[in-house]
């Protein structure tokens, strides 16, 4: 599996397969579950590490197994860290984007009614630098769980292909 140098944190890949969706459900039901925690609900599946081989970074895979026709489905695969985490990357990211929003605000409003605003403009351009900051964290997090993020590949596709 290749990742991109994209600018995309969570990769997803899609791909059509000649096996009815119940028959892989199955597979990933009925396999061992020592090595990768697996959890099913409807079309939906969940692959991720056990508590003591994960870290921060660690991601999961969540995929969906929809039906095509009775002998073939399609596969939507998402790579992305665990729910509770990517939350708070996303409430960090809201944040910024907030302040930017009502300090660009406060001193555009400072700057027409001729008051002085640099200090709400450098406090604007500040959460720029965070935004970039959380951006290359989230880059950082994804490189380090690259390996992980293959092993999981991995055990997918060989869970799909075994008779």
């Amino acid at each position: 599996m290749a990742l991109s140098n994209e600018i995309i944190l969570r990769p997803r890949f899609r791909f059509d397969i000649d096996i009815c969706n119940e028959d892989l459900l199955r597979r990933f039901d009925s396999k061992d579950k020592s090595e990768f925690i697996i959890t099913r609900v409807d079309d939906h599946v969940f692959i991720r590490f056990p508590k003591k081989n994960q870290h921060f970074w660690s991601p999961q895979l969540h995929l969906e197994i929809n039906e095509i026709n009775e002998k073939s489905s399609t596969v939507r695969g998402l790579f992305g860290p665990n729910p509770t985490i990517w939350t708070m990357f996303m409430f960090l990211h809201f944040v910024v984007a907030g302040f930017f929003i009502a300090f660009g605000i406060w001193a555009y409003t400072n700057a027409k009614l001729g008051e002085p605003y640099a200090v709400q403009l450098a406090i604007a351009l500040m959460m720029i630098a965070f935004w970039f900051v959380l951006y290359f964290a989230g880059r950082m997090g994804r490189a380090k769980g690259k390996p992980e993020m293959e092993q999981l590949f991995k055990f997918m596709r060989t869970t799909i292909l075994e008779n």
